[in-house]
């Protein structure tokens, strides 16, 4: 195994839901219960109950069988996931504008916002097809400042279906910005703690069919809850 599947491997053998968390890397891959029972040669119903946590924590060689499994297929398509994974996933930064949390199951758009309390500015028709694995949390103003091209892509951890929620926004037109200029979105962005948004923030959103939500729950609340799925 290479580094990231021993990553991926890691997380697995750790979880207090190995179950779950597999489920999250097998969708993060795109690859359907039926495909992967296809490749492993076991039953759909097998990996159901595993993913449900209905059967006993996966021993290693399981395990290993899975994460080979995944990047096997997502090689006969191209291997884009993979190649993707291995962009986010460089070493995190010790400046303290970010941080990173990956949910133990994806969360749809809808439920997300519903949890963080949120008021949908633009674009709510595309919360329902929204799948998101994680969020960074980011303070708006240092990392305007002080990110460089080259650390931006650390932003997304694992991958780019995250939401990302600044906070200390002013009107939320600078972190939009970075954003549209920026070769990697996020699938969603919260501004914390803002009244009136930018006009020119809202039509960012818009063009780049991102969804834009506020909320005035502070960072620890939101963590709080967010941490829990």
């Amino acid at each position: 195994m290479d580094e990231l599947q021993e990553r991926i491997a890691g997380e697995i053998a750790l979880s207090d839901t190995p179950g779950s968390t597999m489920k999250k890397w097998r969708e993060l891959f795109g690859i359907s219960q039926v495909e992967l029972s296809k490749f492993l040669k076991i039953s759909t119903s097998t990996i159901s109950d595993y993913e449900g946590n209905r059967r006993a924590s996966p021993g290693v060689g399981i395990i290993k069988r899975f994460v080979n499994a995944l990047f096997e297929l997502d090689s006969r398509r191209g291997g884009e996931i993979a190649r993707n994974l291995g962009r986010y996933n460089l070493p995190k930064s010790e400046n303290p504008f970010y941080s990173i949390h990956d949910f133990a199951a994806p969360i749809g758009g809808d439920d997300f916002a519903r949890i963080i309390e949120a008021k949908v500015v633009s674009n709510p028709g595309y919360l329902d097809n929204i799948r998101l694995f994680g969020y960074t949390m980011i303070d708006s103003l240092r990392v305007i400042l002080e990110i460089s091209p080259n650390e931006y892509p650390k932003l997304f951890g694992n991958t780019s279906e995250r939401v990302f929620i600044f906070d200390g926004v002013s009107t939320g037109r600078s972190p939009m910005v970075v954003i549209r200029v920026a070769p990697i979105k996020p699938k969603l962005v919260v501004l914390q703690n803002i009244d009136n948004v930018d006009k020119v923030a809202i039509k960012i959103s818009q063009i780049e069919k991102m969804p834009l939500l506020t909320t005035k729950l502070t960072t620890e609340e939101i963590k709080l809850r967010l941490d829990k799925i």
